[in-house]
């Protein structure tokens, strides 16, 4: 698996620009080919399964994974959310970890980005009940984490954090390109 990072985005569509540039630096595919959504949203090229990748926005920051099995990958940018979303959301082995650190809602959105890139590795999308999606917890930054067979690795960065998810083990760092 390998990790491109893009930054200063300013719409949606450059996140797809972020994917075509890492295709094309890491396989040499270009141009790239069309996309299909599977059952729950997870895009993939058509006929190409030994091609696998996965894509993460949030703000003017974008994660593109790739590798030769599925992937998962996310970035949030750490905001305070709803006050009552974590109890919905969060296990209460969470909410004890959540609770545990300096920075709540920094925690938090480690936490989601972790749960999102593994239903995004899987394919499922996010089922109910949410607190049901379990994830490694990590004590530290950039901690490479395993379970149940998958490979788990925590990023930050000012005001962000990010996580990939795969049967290969997500590399230390992003490669960052510009768009």
């Amino acid at each position: 698996m390998i990790l491109y990072g893009a930054s200063g985005l300013t719409q949606r569509q450059q996140a797809h620009d972020l994917l075509a540039k890492a295709a094309e630096t890491h396989w040499g595919l270009f141009p790239l080919p069309p996309l299909e959504r599977g059952p729950k949203g997870k895009p993939f090229f058509p006929g190409r399964e030994d091609l696998t990748f996965n894509l993460s926005h949030s703000g003017s920051l974008a994660l593109c994974a790739l590798g030769g099995t599925p992937v998962g990958v996310d970035i949030q940018i750490v905001r305070a959310w709803r006050p009552g979303l974590p109890r919905r959301v969060c296990s209460p082995r969470e909410l004890a970890w959540l609770g545990e650190g300096p920075d709540f809602w920094e925690r938090f959105c480690q936490l989601w980005a972790l749960k999102e890139s593994l239903v995004k590795q899987r394919g499922t999308g996010l089922t109910h009940p949410i607190s049901a999606i379990q994830v490694p917890l990590p004590t530290g930054e950039g901690l490479l984490m395993e379970q149940d067979g998958l490979w788990f690795r925590t990023y930050c960065g000012a005001g962000w954090r990010g996580a990939a998810c795969g049967l290969e083990q997500p590399p230390e760092d992003i490669q960052w390109m510009t768009l």
